[in-house]
């Protein structure tokens, strides 16, 4: 794709995001309409605005990178990712709209009455929001960085700019209106690319990415390293180097690599020969057709990371700030229910996409394995199956979808953090929530510029298994057990919390590790969720006095339907 296409493709994307967010402005005037839109957002187009802040960088891109390195064990992430849904529509979704609480703190305080948990839960919020928010901005930067070459703190800037402008200008409103209409956007930027692609594939004569061997270079490929990386190389071949190669530098050389491990400078050019087989960027896996396409393959202890990816995407779902949000937006329980049977539509819809992105990756774009980058494998895949205008136009329509995707999420999750800092940390009303804002936006720029690169989807889904140790006990057993206590529920964010944002700061700030210790610290949810909510269980039946004094009215009002008129007491922030 040419520089000028992309940037022309950013550039529209952007403009027509602050242009929808301004129409948004027009009608929010209220506290209410900044945090919940006022409560009158419609099902379907509620769901639109999920299915926009809920597909996400790791969604986008990071599933179909994820496939083409790992093979059929991450289709696991799409599934668990939508099947979440089905867990917050049967558990969740109508009480906590009952609650007529405007952020997950407001309803901790609602339902245990203390406002220690109400403080522990927007520290969580806060953790998770950002933790969701970093690898927006990465990935934002190397989208970026592929189109123009510039640093990769550039693209961070450029959606953090705009996701500001469109939060400070509208607030819950502005968003809702921004979010649907990205939903679709990246729904025809995936679909329509991914049509021609099969297209081409059939013309290609149909070549199977299941073939029993390590995939190859099809014709002489001209591999470009970005940055520093070491490769394992597994039979010898003959490439020529432009660049640095274990250390000494060549200047259009062809230099022989032995069996081992080779290490490339950033900005090289490797040329491998047709027939070729591809060398693997060090710690992903080197498998052949049989084992990508079949699960329990290319990882450590891949029963246990299967599990545990299940119980933290599934139940992970239900915790998630940015997400629950949303269901307070809708004027009742019964609208949040059709709301979640919509998103569950709308979400099958769209994970049906990456995992052919990332088949056909592997077989015409096999070097993003050498070079690590197979978030780019979708951005990548236009240009080279389908070529010329087509493949140029085509690419700047995936270009546009992929930074729809950071905007729409990284705004929901911004107006989400932002409610919970104004309100719990600041003095709450508009003024505060636009100072928050900043905060929102700012400290996790900074963190994904200084932080360790990780594959979106895994940062992501670490995310995720924060959100299932602390808020989906807390949310489960608050709406449906009468005996969970301050204490307990207390114990149980620190213990589920606590253990699962150890996790995932080892992952981030060190790593990669190996053995259990990798697979434990990598997928934390399937010994983190259990110590929560057995934590809350055991420590709730130590200390019975704890109960809240009104939990009888409180469970009454979470479960009476709203035709008994017991909800008019909303929680409402502070003016």
């Amino acid at each position: 794709m040419s520089t000028g296409l992309g940037l022309a493709a950013i550039l529209v994307i952007m403009v027509a995001t602050i242009t929808v967010g301004a129409f948004g402005l027009r009608l929010s005037r209220t506290t209410s309409d900044f945090y919940v839109a006022s409560r009158t957002v419609s099902p379907l187009w509620n769901a639109s605005a999920i299915g926009g802040e809920y597909l996400s960088a790791a969604s986008f891109l990071g599933v179909a990178g994820l496939i083409l390195a790992y093979g059929a064990d991450m289709l696991w992430l799409p599934v668990g990712w939508t099947g979440g849904y089905l867990v917050l529509l049967v558990l969740v979704s109508a009480p906590l709209r009952r609650s007529g609480a405007y952020t997950l703190p407001d309803f901790a305080e609602a339902r245990l009455e203390s406002m220690t948990v109400r403080r522990l839960a927007s520290v969580l919020v806060v953790l998770i929001g950002w933790l969701y928010l970093m690898p927006q901005f990465q990935s934002a930067g190397l989208v970026f960085r592929t189109v123009t070459g510039a640093p990769s703190w550039v693209g961070g800037l450029l959606v953090a700019l705009v996701v500001m402008i469109n939060v400070l200008s509208g607030g819950m409103r502005s968003i809702t209106f921004v979010q649907a209409f990205q939903y679709w956007l990246k729904l025809t930027a995936l679909a329509l690319p991914a049509v021609f692609l099969l297209v081409a594939w059939q013309g290609n004569g149909r070549p199977s990415p299941g073939e029993d061997a390590p995939p190859v270079f099809a014709a002489a490929t001209a591999v470009a390293v970005g940055a520093d990386v070491s490769v394992r190389v597994d039979r010898s071949v003959r490439v020529t180097v432009t660049g640095q190669v274990d250390g000494r530098r060549a200047r259009g050389e062809q230099v022989t690599l032995a069996p081992g491990t080779h290490t490339f400078g950033h900005d090289s050019t490797v040329t491998f020969p047709a027939g070729a087989a591809v060398p693997h960027l060090s710690g992903t896996p080197v498998l052949t057709g049989h084992e990508w396409a079949l699960p329990l393959h290319g990882r450590e202890h891949p029963l246990y990371a299967t599990y545990s990816l299940i119980l933290a995407t599934f139940l992970g779902t239900m915790g998630l700030p940015h997400v629950l949000v949303r269901f307070y937006t809708n004027p009742d329980g019964r609208a949040a229910r059709r709301t979640t049977l919509v998103v569950l539509s709308l979400l099958g819809a769209f994970y049906l996409l990456p995992a052919v992105y990332g088949a056909l990756g592997r077989l015409y774009t096999p070097e993003l394995l050498m070079t690590g980058r197979t978030d780019a494998v979708v951005l990548t895949l236009p240009g080279r199956l389908a070529g010329g205008t087509a493949g140029e136009l085509l690419g700047a329509l995936v270009l546009a979808g992929a930074f729809a995707a950071f905007l729409s999420t990284s705004s929901g999750l911004a107006v989400s953090v932002a409610g919970v800092i104004g309100q719990d940390m600041l003095r709450g009303g508009v003024p505060s929530f636009r100072v928050a804002t900043l905060l929102a936006v700012t400290v996790p720029l900074g963190l994904a510029t200084a932080a360790r690169s990780l594959s979106v989807a895994d940062v992501v889904g670490l995310a995720f298994a924060v959100a299932a140790s602390s808020f989906c006990p807390l949310l489960v057993l608050g709406i449906w057990w009468r005996r969970l206590t301050t204490s307990g529920a207390i114990a149980g964010l620190l213990a589920g919390g606590g253990l699962a944002s150890g996790a995932v700061i080892a992952v981030i700030t060190g790593g990669p590790y190996a053995g259990w210790t990798g697979a434990l610290l990598a997928q934390p949810a399937a010994w983190t969720v259990p110590i929560s909510f057995t934590v809350m269980i055991v420590v709730s039946l130590l200390t019975p006095g704890r109960v809240p004094p009104g939990v009888a009215r409180t469970m009454v009002r979470l479960h009476a339907p709203e035709t008994l008129d017991l909800n008019r007491g909303d929680w409402r922030p502070r003016d």
